[in-house]
């Protein structure tokens, strides 16, 4: 790739070259001059500025002193010369002759100023001394405002020149303007010089890049020979080091699993070494209450027996109130039962009272059906059927007075039973709160047997002994401490039962589920810490992340619409395009093209043409692509639905960006091919088989400059 970019310098190098060199040779061979030099055989004589070589920056400045004498020729003699009047040139010409042995005549001289002179280089002494001459009082400054703070130590006569060509003196200034063709020719001749060394110094490091090339093309094939094995030896290696990867990989990631398991056993320790302290601190503290236990211990011994008592005298109540209860409980029953029998007699009694007052009423239907057939009867049989019917409706009205009766009689009852079972629950309930009192009683001391009996447990004393002690012991205990203890006693069995009854029912496991508690509160609020660590982490990276995305899309948008907006011209000819975010929230917001090609007044690519939105995708495609240039970019019928005009400017487009990016485009277009400089091209002679046929661009154009 070295070689190819010096060859492409070299090319370029060469092509200004013969530019500068055309153009020179066009400037020296003046049109009008040409017949009269020749006939007066001037023609091959070298021309003043051929001589010279002035320092860079200052060739329009001697330009503009010696204005036509930089092309004068030189002559043998003036006097000859002189004799040229009689045909004189058709136009401007200079003609000089060398000093020789005439004195240079002396010229004041600045030590301050720098003359035009001293820049100047010439290996002729003889036409240096005309050039002394002609120089002589021009002195060189960088800018006009130094030429007039210096215009002051100007000698009589004397000029300032500056880079650009003007002059200033002590009462003049003269601005240069090139006014002939003929301007520029000692730079164009500097710039020519400088251009030969470059390409002879750009040839030879081409040679040596093409040497070095060959060579490297030797070794690369000796190379590859011997690469064979080295590849099988790589491709060997590359299989070994995949698998050995997947086992680090594996075995990093079971590093990482035992390393979250020690960070979690060391927080569980840290946290079993806080507990432990905590135990210290607690058994430090039950170890002072024992010490204080140890002193009641002996008092509680004392109560302890009269409890037991009492605990037996309240079991035998306790064994007599549950019998009472079983008792009431029967005899509850029996009322429930004769109720029950009671309330469905009523309810017989009013079903019967029910076809009673049914059968009455129909015995009153028929009555009044009979009444109305008196009409029609026999006066005497009607007598006789209404004396029977009235006297069965006596009969049934007897019964149905009866029936009544009973049914008060039957009410009459039910309600006393109520008011008996009323009174049998009023008299039950003292008895049910007399039997909770007495079952909480019994808890109590059950609870305080089982608190005395833990506590003799923990303190390991035997039994026997105290039972022997407090036998041994009773007669002088109730002797000494009967009065005093007696009244305390009873007060603080009130209080112990007092507290008990308020506690309810007593969880014996409760300070170990409390300490389980306790460590599992501590262990969820470790927790709870770690995830709200956790979440103010992933807030302030997600905050971080937004902004910088901002900022990077920001960025990257500005450049996008920036290379948009230049390339979209180049392409175009004209006209102008930009992107729009259609949103205020560039993480959320879209962005609309606008273009306008040049002569109308579209605002959206949708009311472009076909070949305009493809130029216009084009551009925008390459706005992107200049983000990050890559090495080569490939381009498939880009050029399709563009017209010859459009697909010119793509190709100047495309071969201007190919300083840096190699394009690999595939075409039909043969303004596109023109730019390439290497052709392959795809033929299909048989039907699925396609095949390469190579394009020789230079051999291509000397046949066509052969025919």
């Amino acid at each position: 790739r070295e070689s190819q970019q010096a060859e492409q310098l070299v090319g370029r190098l060469e092509a200004r070259l013969d530019a500068l060199e055309k153009l020179q040779a066009d400037v020296m061979q003046n049109t009008e001059l040409e017949p009269w030099l020749k006939k007066h055989e001037l023609a091959s004589i070298a021309q003043l500025w051929q001589k010279l070589q002035i320092e860079a920056g200052w060739d329009v400045a001697l330009e503009s002193v010696l204005r036509e004498r930089l092309s004068a020729l030189e002559v043998p003699s003036l006097e000859a010369a002189i004799r040229l009047a009689t045909d004189a040139p058709p136009a401007r010409l200079a003609l000089y002759q060398k000093p020789g042995a005439l004195p240079v005549p002396a010229f004041t001289q600045s030590s301050n100023l720098k003359p035009l002179l001293s820049l100047v280089r010439c290996s002729d002494p003889d036409l240096k001394g005309l050039l002394a001459i002609w120089l002589a009082n021009i002195y060189v400054v960088e800018g006009m405002d130094e030429a007039l703070v210096k215009r002051a130590q100007l000698p009589e006569g004397a000029r300032f020149v500056v880079k650009q060509g003007h002059l200033l003196d002590a009462f003049g200034l003269y601005f240069y303007a090139a006014d002939s063709e003929q301007a520029g020719m000692l730079a164009r001749q500097q710039e020519i010089e400088n251009l030969q060394r470059e390409i002879r110094a750009e040839r030879l490091i081409s040679e040596q890049h093409s040497s070095t090339l060959q060579q490297a093309e030797l070794q690369y094939q000796q190379s590859s020979q011997a690469m064979v094995p080295a590849r099988q030896r790589v491709s060997e290696i590359t299989r070994f080091l995949h698998a050995h990867q997947l086992a680090y990989s594996q075995l990093k990631q079971q590093i990482e699993q035992a390393e979250h398991l020690q960070q979690r056993l060391k927080t569980d320790l840290e946290e079993l070494a806080l507990q432990n302290e905590e135990l210290a601190a607690r058994i430090e503290e039950l170890s002072l209450e024992l010490e204080s236990n140890q002193e009641l211990l002996e008092q509680k011994r004392e109560a302890y027996a009269d409890l037991n008592s009492q605990l037996e005298s309240t079991n035998a109540d306790m064994r007599e109130i549950r019998q009472r209860a079983q008792e009431i409980e029967r005899e509850n029953r029996d009322i429930e039962y004769e109720q029950r029998s009671l309330r469905a007699r009523a309810e017989e009694l009013k079903r019967n009272q029910n076809l009673s007052q049914q059968q009455s009423e129909q015995a009153k239907n028929e009555l009044e059906n009979l009444e109305g057939e008196l009409f029609v009867i026999d006066e005497q049989s009607t007598q006789a059927a209404l004396q029977d019917l009235l006297e069965e409706r006596k009969d049934k009205e007897e019964a149905l007075a009866a029936k009544r009766l009973e049914l008060e009689a039957i009410e009459q009852r039910l309600r006393e039973q109520d008011e008996q079972r009323m009174q049998l629950e009023m008299s039950i309930e003292p008895r049910r709160q007399e039997i909770t009192q007495l079952q909480l009683d019994e808890q109590a001391a059950r609870l305080v047997a089982e608190q005395f009996s833990e506590q003799l447990n923990r303190q390991e004393v035997d039994r026997e002994d105290i039972a022997r002690f407090l036998s041994e012991n009773q007669d002088l205990a109730k002797i000494t401490e009967a009065s005093a203890q007696a009244d305390w006693l009873q007060t603080e069995a009130q209080r112990i039962t007092r507290a008990i009854e308020r506690l309810g029912s007593v969880n014996l496991a409760a300070l170990e589920e409390l300490e389980e508690s306790q460590q599992r509160k501590a262990f969820l609020d470790a927790q709870q810490a770690d995830l709200q660590e956790a979440m103010d982490t992933l807030e302030e990276a997600i905050r971080n992340i937004d902004r910088e995305t901002r900022q990077l899309l920001h960025e990257t948008f500005e450049l996008v619409n920036g290379h948009f907006g230049e390339l979209f011209p180049r392409l175009f000819g004209g006209g102008q395009a930009k992107l729009v975010m259609t949103g205020e929230e560039i993480l959320d917001a879209g962005v609309q093209v606008m273009a306008q090609p040049p002569g109308k007044r579209n605002s959206t690519i949708h009311l472009l043409s076909g070949g305009e939105k493809a130029l216009t995708a084009t551009a925008l495609v390459f706005a992107l692509f200049k983000l990050n240039p890559a090495p080569f970019c490939l381009l498939d019928e880009v050029d399709a639905p563009l017209d010859d005009a459009n697909t010119e400017r793509y190709a100047n487009l495309v071969n201007s960006m190919s300083d840096q990016t190699q394009f690999l485009f595939i075409s039909h277009n043969k303004i596109a091919m023109q730019m390439a400089k290497q052709l392959i091209g795809v033929t299909m002679q048989e039907q699925g088989v396609s095949r390469i046929v190579a394009v020789d661009i230079e051999a291509a154009v000397q046949m066509m400059e052969a025919s």
